[in-house]
């Protein structure tokens, strides 16, 4: 990593507060990523490198003024203190000494096997064997897509409240996409795996168990007939993830939303907005989880944050920006894509807590209605709540068990109407994994929920 002095950092400080400014912080990256891609049976691409830069930031009068550059010389770094600092004019008066003093980290992670440690050839195999094992599941398999990805980031946080931070972040990912086909009708089984983890997330994740899981799916929704439509009993799978939690929920609890009124939970603080089987946490704290991080991208410890107990909301998701706009602490949520990015809140691993129920039962209760097991994409206005999501793979209920497949369905809903109608919640607890878009910027993330049972709701799909 390009090490910076601690003098040099202090001064870069100084200098973009020099004009006024209430706070101001440096955001240092060092990151080898490497992607590797398999399609039609051999690798097409194959890229490895180094991406290093410093971003520095000024707030003032509730704003961000944000500058980054690659160059790590002393006269290039003040050059873009000065930039930062031009934009706050003469908002206040930054005449200070700094001392920086390090911060420890609370949690940390093992990492078991460092990606750098594996030889590309193993990384290559795993590849290899995955398409293998999905190809083999059927002669209907047309196409196997398989990304692997690996990064080692090394960043470092420093800022006028006198703090220095620093965070390793290891992550190992993998993607396979299966499409097969028969006659006109072509279907996909896509499934990720991946984490703040080393190579040994392959050791408790075997990849061509979820080549073939991929490949199963993709086959088997061939012969699915179209979802039926209409208003039903709806049993959300933990094997679903959490994906409507994080769409439906989280991002209208993030802090930058409802300081501009953009949420329909602003200003709910205190009131129930969820069943009181719901608990809502945002945790970067788990191990070795997408979404954890030893300090956030502003120098904030990780920490886990209850955003709603038995229905009742508790709070929201702030960076520093938004936290000093309400008059609040930093829940840890700054986060950012990358050192040319400014940081934004943001989600970590967000979850609904496992309850007491036993997902057979919650099954079983079900006369009739709609079963998922997967999730697809989705998305969400804020502002009032209202979602779509896509169903990768779902099955008709009837009688108390999973019956057949089908294909082509959607889940309609409100938020707030749908999370206070959840009315059994099971003891199992499932995560999903994901990069979350915002604001032109991804980060790594992800969610969990138990199995859940949703009374009514609307399942988009052919209308008889």
């Amino acid at each position: 990593m390009n090490k910076i002095p601690e003098e040099l950092l202090s001064k870069i400080l100084r200098r973009a507060l020099s004009k006024g400014g209430d706070y101001a912080d440096i955001y240092v990256e060092h990151e080898r990523p490497l992607s590797i891609q398999l399609e039609d049976d051999k690798i097409e691409k194959l890229s490895s490198g180094v991406d290093a830069g410093i971003g520095v930031r000024v707030l003032f009068d509730f704003k961000s003024a944000y500058a980054y550059s690659n160059d790590f010389s002393e006269s290039s770094l003040l050059a873009v203190a000065d930039a930062v600092s031009r934009a706050a004019g003469n908002a206040g008066q930054s005449d200070m000494t700094m001392d920086l003093t390090r911060l420890r980290p609370s949690i940390n992670f093992e990492i078991k096997k460092n990606p750098r440690d594996v030889e590309m050839s193993d990384k290559i195999a795993l590849m290899e064997n995955a398409n293998r094992a999905a190809k083999a599941v059927s002669s209907k398999i047309r196409q196997v897509s398989i990304i692997y990805r690996d990064s080692i980031s090394n960043v470092l946080m420093a800022s006028s409240d006198g703090t220095i931070a620093e965070d390793e972040r290891i992550h190992t990912l993998a993607l396979i996409q299966v499409i097969a086909a028969e006659g006109d009708i072509l279907q996909t089984g896509y499934e990720p795996v991946g984490g703040m983890s080393g190579f040994e997330l392959f050791d408790e994740n075997v990849f061509e168990e979820i080549a073939v899981r991929a490949a199963r799916k993709a086959v088997a929704m061939l012969s699915a007939r179209k979802a039926p439509g209409g208003r039903m009993p709806v049993v959300i799978s933990s094997d679903a993830g959490g994906t409507m939690i994080h769409e439906a929920i989280g991002h209208g609890l993030e802090a930058d939303l409802v300081n501009q009124g953009l949420s329909v939970y602003t200003n709910k603080t205190g009131q129930q907005i969820a069943s009181p089987l719901v608990t809502i946490v945002d945790d970067a704290t788990i191990p070795n989880k997408r979404g954890s991080f030893r300090f956030d991208d502003e120098g904030v410890p990780s920490q886990r944050t209850v955003l709603v107990e038995k229905g009742i909301l508790k709070g929201y998701m702030y960076d520093r920006l938004n936290a000093l706009k309400s008059g609040c602490r930093s829940t840890g949520n700054g986060r950012r894509q990358s050192y040319k990015y400014r940081p934004i809140p943001r989600m970590t691993n967000t979850l609904i807590e496992s309850g007491e129920g036993n997902p057979e039962d919650i099954i079983q209760s079900v006369e009739k209605g709609f079963f998922v097991r997967k999730m697809g994409g989705g998305q969400v206005n804020t502002v009032t709540g209202e979602f779509v999501f896509d169903v990768s793979e779902g099955y008709l209920l009837e009688q108390g068990k999973v019956g057949e497949p089908v294909r082509g369905a959607t889940l309609i809903g409100n938020g707030p109407e749908i999370l206070q109608s959840i009315d059994m919640v099971g003891n199992d607890l499932g995560f999903a994994i994901g990069t979350c878009g915002k604001d032109a910027q991804g980060a790594p993330v992800s969610d969990a929920m138990p199995t859940v049972r949703i009374p009514e709701m609307v399942v988009g799909g052919e209308v008889k």
